[in-house]
């Protein structure tokens, strides 16, 4: 191991790797959305519409302003697919191989779990019902007449959201398309035989998988510590360092000591540049932006907590008189450093953007940069939702949602 890094320079590297260290350069393109999902390897789904539903604002948050249907495009097009790993998740078509084959690898994976109750119960249904999708094609689970008024979740689904949902998860239905974001099922043969962008039909072994998930998740990442690796595609029990010795010795993962942390972290040989450039210091963080919940950056909490002191839990399945928050809170990253978080609405009717609260991190100085930062942050993603008309209730500190507003009517009165 080479000298240590110090934790900003960690961050740095991190955040390079995600896409987030500094403010997109260019104007998205369709393309620009199927890079970014590359190199995440994940684009969490969440259907909480409060701001932006999750997949389409973690772009976002790498790319700028962007049409959302490009996303949508991706999916009906075949550059993309979804599948269970961390959760729900879109991922790049050549991931296929990793994410459809060996089943044994996923068998204690919750939705695969399920999955299978459900298979062992209703086998019978569940063949007529793919019968039924051979015969007449594509399907949506509103097509179907609920029978009783259900909750949320698996088990208060209706009976054919519940078979669809678990065809899914073992492999004999695919996400031929969304419309209004509700999943359109097809057998996976005819949506692979569809797809519009070439579909890998390489065979990898169960070890192949195993050793994809780890490597992909290193890259992926920037840097990490081995613990964390397993949680990125869900893909089993946390990793030890002594785990990683082969890939070590094999030269594709790098073992780096980080100031700070007391265990040691690894760096894909992909990412090697990287790693000299935030040795020498030469990355900068110029980015400001608000991030999702379900954002790779803070989805894993004790990863957040060691990388940027954030201690971030999404409130929203939490009793609301237990909220300490609020429903939905984004993180706000700024310029490397994840600074605070925003309870925010979007009222597209009224075109207003409301932030009900937002809360600085300990330690945040409030001046004329800071607010600056976050108003043009707030005010890019407010636009993008044809929500401009900004709102700002209140803050803590007190003192942030008056320079914030100072700052709003800055860009206002420039604009």
């Amino acid at each position: 191991m080479n000298h240590p890094l110090g934790l900003q320079q960690a961050r740095h590297l991190h955040l390079a790797a995600q896409g987030l260290l500094r403010a997109p350069r260019a104007r998205a393109r369709r393309a620009s959305l199927l890079a970014a999902i590359g190199r995440m390897r994940l684009l969490q789904i969440d259907t909480i519409n409060i701001v932006a539903r999750s997949p389409y604002l973690v772009l976002f948050s790498r790319l700028g302003p962007y049409e959302t249907r490009w996303l949508d495009e991706l999916l009906a097009r075949g550059a993309i697919f979804e599948c269970w790993a961390h959760e729900a998740c879109f991922a790049p078509m050549s991931d296929l191989p990793l994410h459809l084959n060996h089943r044994e690898i996923r068998a204690n994976h919750f939705s695969h779990r399920i999955a299978q109750r459900v298979h062992s119960q209703h086998a019978a249904n569940m063949r007529s019902l793919l019968e039924h999708i051979r015969e007449r094609g594509a399907v949506k689970a509103s097509d179907f007449e609920a029978k009783q008024k259900g909750g949320g979740g698996w088990w208060g689904w209706k009976d054919e959201k519940r078979w669809l949902e678990a065809a899914f998860a073992l492999g004999e239905l695919m996400v031929a398309r969304r419309e209004n974001f509700q999943r359109v099922y097809d057998l996976r043969e005819r949506v692979l035989a569809n797809a519009k962008h070439p579909v890998p039909d390489r065979r990898l072994s169960a070890d192949e998988v195993r050793r994809e998930y780890v490597l992909g998740a290193v890259r992926a990442l920037g840097i990490t510590q081995a613990r964390w690796i397993a949680d990125y595609f869900r893909s089993g029990k946390k990793i030890r360092d002594a785990d990683l010795d082969a890939d070590v010795e094999r030269g594709e993962l790098v073992r780096v000591s980080v100031r700070g942390w007391d265990n040691i972290a690894y760096v894909h040989r992909d990412q090697s540049a990287l790693l000299d450039r935030a040795r020498r210091a030469a990355l900068r963080a110029t980015h400001t932006s608000v991030l999702s919940p379900f954002d790779p950056l803070v989805w894993h909490r004790e990863r957040a907590q060691a990388m940027f002191d954030f201690n971030y839990t999404l409130e929203c399945y939490t009793p609301a008189p237990k909220r300490r928050y609020g429903y939905f809170v984004l993180p706000l990253l700024r310029r490397g450093r994840l600074v605070g978080r925003l309870d925010a609405k979007a009222h597209r009717a009224e075109g207003t953007f409301e932030i009900k609260a937002i809360y600085l991190a300990d330690g945040v100085v409030v001046d004329e940069s800071l607010s600056d930062d976050v108003a043009g942050a707030l005010q890019n993603v407010a636009d993008w939702h044809g929500t401009p008309r900004l709102v700002v209730r209140r803050s803590d500190p007190k003192s942030f949602a008056v320079a914030l507003r100072r700052a709003l009517a800055r860009r206002s009165a420039v604009a």
